[in-house]
Order: structure tokens, then sequence, then C-alpha cells
């Protein structure tokens, strides 16, 4: 063999692509766009745009990027099956509102829905008609009760309310080592649509401040409470899913929900009653709270 014929059969050595700081975004977004499903190329790709951008207009130091790696990977190590710490940081950062509000435009008639939380748990007990999901904890009785309904009119019987809340103290179930279901239930609405929740009346509280997105919030002038609530989570055959929370009409923090979930059709006056009469037939020897309100939603 020649030396010409040997040098024919040797491969020509492949350069490396040199990248840039004017080109590094270019040619990491081209890679991504090689995903082989097309919704994951558009958001991959979108996601490098973003974040260099972001990089750059803040110009971002070493140290900068190695404290938010940090604070990723703490709020990852604290998330568990009850606290999910990456939900409460969407949540306070607005995305979490966002999301919903792209993903629900509903009719202005229907319920509006707001964010889900970090704070549910799946499989919870089901509950009959004004039976009582706070097992004798402390608290001001209240009776929430109305009805659920098409946008219509047309009552949806059989459609099941997955209810939760906080305790007298503003804790949840999922903060606490405790192995019973605390404060949540499902309720099943009769063939007139109508439900009814027997519970105690919600309080004001402030998100978890232990962890990442607590030590995030302190060191801004931000409020870490959201005012006093009940979550709703209506998932019915025909029908758009519905999460959902019911305010208390004056209670505090209303105008600064930390994770801007408050809406003007969620606020529920909460009317006061003596020894008597209540929604569920039955009859109170205290005083409690009434709370009407009717879910209106939105055809699949």
């Amino acid at each position: 063999m020649t030396q010409e014929e040997t040098q024919e059969k040797t491969p020509e050595k492949i350069q490396p692509t040199t990248v840039t700081e004017d080109t590094i975004t270019d040619v990491a977004a081209a890679r991504w766009a090689t995903a082989h499903d097309p919704r994951t190329a558009e958001l991959m790709t979108a996601l490098v745009r973003h974040l260099h951008a972001f990089a750059r207009e803040t110009g971002l130091t070493e140290a900068e990027w190695m404290a938010a790696i940090g604070w990723l990977t703490a709020t990852g190590q604290i998330s568990d099956e009850k606290r999910e710490e990456f939900i409460l940081a969407s949540d306070v950062l607005g995305l979490s509102m966002l999301v919903v509000q792209q993903n629900h435009r509903f009719d202005p008639a229907a319920t509006p829905a707001t964010v889900l939380g970090p704070f549910h748990i799946d499989g919870s007990p089901d509950k009959d008609f004004g039976e009582d999901m706070s097992d004798g904890l402390a608290g001001e009785l209240l009776y929430v009760h109305g009805t659920v309904r098409s946008l219509d009119g047309t009552p949806v019987p059989g459609a099941v309310l997955d209810v939760w809340q906080s305790d007298a103290d503003g804790a949840y179930e999922a903060q606490l080592d405790v192995d019973e279901a605390r404060l949540r239930a499902k309720y099943t609405t009769r063939p007139d649509g109508s439900y009814c929740v027997r519970t105690i009346a919600p309080l004001g509280y402030a998100i978890p401040m232990d962890g990442p997105v607590g030590a995030l919030i302190s060191g801004t002038d931000i409020s870490q409470y959201r005012p006093a609530h009940i979550h709703f989570l209506i998932n019915e055959s025909g029908f758009a899913p519905l999460i959902t929370h019911l305010f208390r009409e004056g209670t505090e923090f209303l105008d600064s929900d930390v994770v801007f979930g408050v809406k003007r059709e969620l606020i529920v006056g909460f009317t006061e009653h003596g020894p008597g009469p209540t929604p569920d037939g039955g009859h109170s020897e205290v005083p409690w709270l009434e709370a009407r309100y009717d879910f209106v939603l939105q055809p699949a």
C-alpha cells in the first residue's frame, strides 16, 4: 500500500464545535430541538432560551448559580409524600395561579378555579350528608352547604366533593405526625345536587417557613400568610375538573394571599347562629356558623 493510499483511508479528525458566550444558547437549543416528542422539543428549547436570557439579563454569578443549585437540592430533600415544597415554591412565585388561569378559562358564571396547594392527600374517607369531618377537634362548629349544578342550572347528583382544610391552629394533616385522616373527607351530592359539610371554621395561617421557600420569603417584605379558607376538588364526568377554595369573608390577608389564590367570587359570608336547627336536618346545642355556596361546573 502506497503512502498516498494510506492517507486516503485515514479518516479526517472531527474538529470540536467551539461555543462562545454568543453562540451557546443557539447550540444548546438546537440540541434540545432533537427531542423525539414535538411538545418536549418546544418546551425544552424555550426553557433553554429563557434561562439563558435570565442569566444574561441579571449577570448571574457563579456563586449565585451555586446558591440556586443548593436551594433546589434542599427543596427536593425536604419534600416527601405529604409535603410538596416544589408546589409551594411554584405557588409563592405566582406560577401555579398563572398555569391555573391559562388552563381553566371558564364561563364567567362557573365557579372559578384556584391553586391545589401543597397539602392535598389522596384517599380521603367518604362521609354522609352533614357528617362531621372534624371528628371532635376544637373549633367553631361550621356547616358549609349548597348545591352543585351545571351552567344551565341543572343539578349534578352523585358529584364527589373532596374537601380538606387546616385545623384551629392553622395546621394541615400533612404537617402533623398523625396516622388518621384529619379534617379531610369526600362528600357526595344527593339527587337534587345538594351537599352538606360539617366541620370547624378554618383559620388563616402562615405557609411552612422551616424550609427553603420560607427562607427565601423571610428575606423579603412578602406576607407569608394565607387567609382562612377550605379546599374543594370536584372531578365529575362530563365537566371540567374544579379545584377551588372558599374564603371566609372579612378574614385577614384576603388582599395579600401569599399564593395569589383569592378571587372575589370565592369569598363567602359565615353567618352566626345560636343553638337550634342545622342545615343537615339536625339540631345543635351550641352556636354554629353557616356558609352557603353553590358550585357551578363548567361542562367539559
